[in-house]
């Protein structure tokens, strides 16, 4: 990888700069594009790891805005790519723009082939270190709490339940508000259980008509109904020596309640239409956002059955009570959408983190998901702001009155907030906290907060 020669693309009109760069980039496998045109064919084709682009390009070659479309078309297209863009003597103001849009670097008229060539080498050094990250990234084995983006100890109450469950055949009942993730815990229980090597299947009560359900849950025999034209096992069978997730068990019929409390107690089903019982040795996880015990007093729930399912519960708590990871999950989700939808997002500006963390979040982390999968689409330079996650103005929680409990809550979620804002770079969190970091590390000790 260190021997790699660099692949260069040149975007200049003038012929004579052209040659002259050509000449000073003989190490470099280097391709010229004289527009914006041919630059974008050029980059499909050539795949370059850096380009120099000249602002002034054809039909405007005394003005920038070709450079800019250019620009914006490049890095949208190979959002990796090193952009370094060559500005006129003294235009700070484009290069300026040039960087907030993505671009890598930028480097000022009369061209210098040897200055240029080092920040050429720089780019294309940092360009490889990136490609080896993300294939290092790619063939290291993930562990299954990644999907588990959090920092919040809420969050960690919940990774301890599911490190001690997932190993047990315990049935396990996933409660939490509808988008704070039961199914992303439910495909963590199963990955670090010892079922993992046998199929999850789930199954969406509410999803299904109550006089289909039955079958999709029993299976049924040849002829059990019109148009039954064969043997189908159902999902419970499916799920043989596996794990069957049934979500939104709440919405469960109390027929298929019935039904369902039989197989947990005796392990063996009936398909619709036989009589033969079949025995089958699974796991099951069920999930809702429902109160089950208010609907057991409303006579909508079996208590019996409550208590079969909920041998042992994981509460997922909403965002709004996860502290901190709202932030984190936002970074996570700019990371994943602006490298699959090739955009050139590489953050968020202060007042996107500020309302992302004040925010309620009705809808959770599904919400903040696609709050961000906009932004990252709609946002005009490499920073998603307050108005491309169109949210409105956020209310502050309310403080206790102790002072003391006031200064030291205070404290502690100023270091934590910083440390979020920093993506928990301890100098920038010194700096945006105006302490040293011989101070911050002490505020650190104090507080018991981990670095």
């Amino acid at each position: 990888m260190q021997d790699q020669v660099t692949k260069l693309l040149i975007v200049e009109d003038d012929p004579g700069l052209q040659r002259q760069l050509r000449w000073s980039f003989e190490g470099c496998e280097v391709a010229v594009a004289e527009d914006r045109t041919a630059a974008v064919i050029e980059l499909e084709t050539f795949a370059p790891a850096v380009v120099t682009l000249d602002l002034g390009l054809p039909p405007d070659p005394g003005g920038t805005s070709e450079g800019f479309r250019a620009l914006d078309e490049i890095l949208t297209r190979a959002p990796d790519t090193k952009v370094i863009v060559i500005t006129g003597h003294n235009d700070r103001t484009n290069a300026v723009r040039a960087i907030g849009l993505g671009a890598y670097d930028f480097y000022e008229k009369p061209v210098d082939p040897d200055i240029l060539g080092l920040v050429v080498e720089r780019a294309a050094r940092l360009a490889r270190l990136e490609q080896e990250y993300r294939e290092l990234a790619a063939r290291t084995p993930r562990s299954p709490f990644a999907e588990l983006i959090a920092v919040s100890p809420e969050m960690a109450k919940v990774s301890r339940s599911i490190e001690k469950l997932a190993p047990t055949d315990v049935t396990t009942l996933v409660l939490g508000e509808s988008g704070t993730g039961k199914e992303v815990v439910v495909r963590i229980l199963h990955a670090l259980s010892n079922r993992s090597d046998r199929r999850l299947v789930a199954i969406n009560c509410a999803a299904i008509p109550d006089a289909l359900l039955e079958s999709e849950l029993f299976g049924y025999e040849k002829g059990a109904y019109t148009g039954a034209a064969k043997t189908t096992p159902g999902k419970i069978e499916n799920a043989d020596r596996g794990i069957l997730f049934l979500d939104e068990i709440g919405d469960l019929s109390m027929s298929l309640q019935s039904k369902l409390l039989r197989f947990l107690q005796e392990r063996v089903i009936e398909r619709v239409g036989g009589r033969r019982e079949i025995p089958v040795d699974v796991r099951v996880i069920c999930a809702t956002h429902q109160e089950l015990t208010g609907l057991i007093r409303e006579g909508r729930f079996r208590e019996d059955l409550y208590y079969r399912i909920n041998e042992a519960t994981i509460h997922v708590p909403p965002l709004r009570e996860r502290h901190g990871d709202a932030v984190v999950l936002a970074r996570a989700f700019m990371q994943r959408f602006a490298a699959q939808h090739k955009r050139a997002v590489k953050g968020f500006t202060a007042d996107a983190l500020a309302i992302i963390e004040n925010y309620a979040w009705p809808g959770n982390v599904r919400e903040l998901e696609n709050r961000v999968k906009r932004a990252v689409v709609m946002a005009d330079g490499t920073e998603i702001t307050a108005e491309d996650l169109e949210l409105a103005e956020a209310e502050v929680d309310e403080v206790p009155f102790d002072l003391r409990e006031v200064r030291e809550q205070a404290e502690r979620q100023a270091i934590q907030r910083a440390l979020y804002f920093s993506d928990s770079n301890l100098s920038r969190t010194a700096e945006l906290l105006g302490v040293t970091r011989p101070t911050l590390y002490n505020l650190l000790k104090k507080h018991g907060i981990p670095t």
